[in-house]
């Protein structure tokens, strides 16, 4: 008796309560993708909202009015409204309506009620959402044939995908006519596109920073290895002399593509797995230093044996002769040669990307094969050239200054001491660098006139 007396006064409540019907329910909200491919949507460019909802039985709609999200635009002139209705909602008809923009906010206003009940499709055109991209929220509103106001219910939020400055400046150029003129042309399309050269850049100079970071490590790690192997090639043991010499023949008689090769796929087939920044660093590094030899021992028999004599006559051993007197002259002799050196280890960084190293190349190939066009490979070469450019004017510039300044030495050294002989100058050229180096040295012995 209690359950019934309870459902009774339940159903005597709810007679007597008011019942709202009102409910227009969103079966949909989507933007159409604008992007090449794929179904994402981009801010920044031109998409279609379509917004679909379904009345209620008894709601005879006037009006409609959808909110965007801050900083989004959007066209009133080709917006359109359609209904279905009648049963099973086959009955289609375009509804009347006109449209204004207040803000942020579009208001359709129809030119009568629509059939109560009815499934009601709103597209507005030109829409163009924020680049910076995320959850668009939206929020709209529906009036009544008695001016009732009510919020509409259940909007989806529409993924917006972020654009880049990049892409901003890229769309803005495929739209200009002087570069719909220039692509006309096929050699220029496929070379020097202006769209893909400025998409290409951002992309190709990540390559380019993990480049010079390879450079950057691998070039310090091979001058030290270089200079002892040159060592080596000159010392009195013939056992140093013959490692040495194995080492830079191997690596000189081999291809760098080769070595690269061995490296990254012959580790991982030992057992030894290694980064693939740290073994391009190894790699390079290890290549550049035989070369590096070579190098610093020219640089080290171009130095007058008289040296080595007038550093022993005044006291100096053979480590400090080599150390103080030898490298430093030889170092700025080299300089040039290694510079040179450096513009070629920095320039076979991109073998690398034949084993799938991120660097320059690597990364123009992988925009070549999306756009089937060469643009991307030109971009590349501009970052090789922007390093490699000044560094060759750099390395003119040093031979040139030390040309000039050997040149005004000697002429200097025959005004002040002309009738000295060769020992005594070898003998004061020792004397200045084993000063500045502090090294404390016995006075050479006055010869007889």
């Amino acid at each position: 008796m209690m359950a019934i007396l309870v459902l009774a006064i339940s159903a005597l409540m709810l007679a007597l309560s008011p019942i709202s019907a009102y409910a227009l329910d969103t079966a949909k909200c989507s933007a159409r993708p604008n992007g090449s491919t794929g179904s994402e949507v981009y801010g920044g460019s031109e998409t279609r909202l379509t917004w679909e909802g379904q009345a209620a039985a008894d709601e005879a709609i006037t009006g409609i009015s959808i909110t965007f999200p801050a900083g989004t635009t959007f066209g009133t002139d080709d917006a359109k409204l359609t209904a279905l209705s009648g049963k099973d909602l086959m009955d289609r008809a375009n509804i009347g309506a006109s449209f204004s923009s207040d803000g942020e906010t579009l208001i359709a206003t129809f030119d009568e009620p629509v059939v109560a009940g009815s499934y009601i499709r709103l597209e507005v055109y030109e829409v163009i959402f924020p680049t910076t991209g995320g959850q668009m929220e939206l929020h709209g509103t529906y009036t009544l044939a008695d001016d009732t106001s009510i919020p509409v219910e259940d909007i989806t939020p529409i993924e917006v995908e972020g654009v880049s400055v990049t892409s901003q400046i890229t769309s803005s150029l495929e739209e200009q006519d002087w570069v719909k003129s220039w692509n006309s042309n096929k050699f220029l399309r496929l070379f020097f596109n202006p769209v893909i050269i400025i998409e290409s850049f951002p992309i190709v100079f990540q390559g380019f920073l993990m480049a010079v970071g390879i450079v950057a490590v691998a070039f310090p790690v091979a001058i030290p290895l270089g200079l002892c192997l040159s060592l080596m090639r000159m010392a009195r043991l013939r056992i140093l002399r013959g490692l040495a010499s194995i080492y830079v023949n191997v690596v000189r008689g081999t291809p760098l593509f080769l070595q690269i090769y061995i490296a990254f796929f012959g580790l991982p087939l030992a057992g030894i797995q290694i980064p693939s920044f740290p073994l391009g660093v190894v790699v390079l590094s290890m290549n550049s230093a035989a070369y590096l030899c070579e190098i610093f021992r020219a640089g080290i028999q171009s130095i007058p044996k008289g040296q080595t004599e007038a550093s022993r006559s005044l006291g100096m051993n053979g480590f400090q002769t080599m150390v103080f007197v030898i490298i430093p002259q030889t170092i700025k002799r080299v300089i040039p040669t290694m510079t040179s050196e450096f513009i070629l280890l920095y320039k076979d960084t991109s073998m690398l990307a034949a084993v799938g190293v991120m660097e320059v190349v690597m990364y123009a190939k992988t925009i070549v094969a999306s756009t089937g066009s060469i643009t991307p490979y030109i971009v590349a070469a501009c970052f090789y050239l922007v390093i490699t450019l000044p560094l060759a004017k750099l390395v003119g510039m040093l031979e040139a200054r030390l040309d000039s300044g050997r040149s005004s030495r000697s002429k200097k050294k025959g005004k002040i001491d002309s009738s000295a002989s060769s020992d005594e100058n070898e003998i004061d050229v020792v004397g200045v660098y084993a000063a500045s180096a502090g090294i404390p040295v016995r006075k050479a012995p006055a010869q007889d006139s």
